[in-house]
């Protein structure tokens, strides 16, 4: 475990693609701000103890499916075809 002092405004970067800046703080509270890709997944400590009544809001966004993108593709072509 890691663990470091850092002013407002000061960041640390975790592998190339996220970053965690500390924005200050407040009596017993920090504000962190995280910078990362959607497929990171973000968990907060006090909401895996109330996983199952209150399931956490950030989660890795669902793809859409094959059928989907054949039918965007599909209105793609034809908008394109209006345009010609």
């Amino acid at each position: 475990m890691l663990k470091l002092t850092l002013q407002p405004g000061e960041f640390i970067k975790i592998g190339d693609n996220v970053k965690v800046i500390f924005s200050g703080g407040s009596a017993n509270n920090i504000h962190l701000l995280i910078d990362a890709p959607r497929e990171v997944n973000i968990d907060r400590s006090n909401t895996r103890a109330n996983k199952k009544n209150n399931p956490s809001p950030y989660y890795k966004e669902k793809g859409i499916s094959d059928e989907a993108q054949k039918q965007i593709a599909s209105i793609i072509r034809r908008e394109k075809e209006k345009i010609l």
